[in-house]
């Protein structure tokens, strides 16, 4: 299994998940964010990714007024940076957008540990369906989301759970 806490799994990927930890190492974004224990989420860490994706990194904050003014600081130069509070999920989260070289980066930030985000979690059943399910399955995904879908529904869609893809992943048994 996989271990995303480290891009290091990167290194050995497809071109665009060379070109991501390349960037990210380039430009350090994963060191100077470490106090708020970074993973790169999404689908470019599993290969699903589609010409637009971004590059999303989750983080936890126990504080959200020094995370927002040192995501603020570190990245305001950056190419059309934008922070923003919002709530998800009845949680206080904290979004912030740039561009790096090629990549839309998105930072997320949470008062919850970085492995118990729904991200993170997504990301790693997502990941096991993948491996199970096999190359013809992944394209599909990859075919949905280019016609529009995001990922949580594109994997509802092929697995035929029907009321919230985002809440039923979360439980999708093996």
């Amino acid at each position: 299994m996989t271990d995303f806490s480290n891009i290091e799994y990167l290194k050995t990927g497809n071109q665009k998940q060379i070109q991501a930890y390349e960037t990210l190492k380039q430009n350090k974004v994963m060191e100077v964010l470490s106090e708020f224990d970074p993973i790169l989420a999404g689908t470019i860490p599993i290969n699903i990714d589609i010409e637009n994706s971004d590059l999303d990194i989750i983080c936890y904050w126990e504080n959200k007024t020094e995370f927002v003014s040192r995501v603020s600081s570190l990245f305001e130069n950056k190419t059309d940076f934008k922070i923003q509070e919002t709530i998800i999920d009845q949680h206080e989260s904290v979004v912030a957008n740039f561009k790096i070289d090629d990549f839309e980066i998105e930072i997320f930030g949470q008062n919850i540990p970085t492995k118990n985000q729904n991200a993170y979690k997504h990301m790693v059943i997502q990941n096991e369906i993948l491996e199970s399910k096999g190359e013809n399955f992944r394209l599909e995904i990859i075919k949905l989301k280019q016609n529009g879908y995001k990922t949580e529904p594109a994997f509802g869609e092929l697995l035929g759970l029907k009321i919230n893809p985002y809440l039923e992943l979360l439980e999708y048994k093996l």
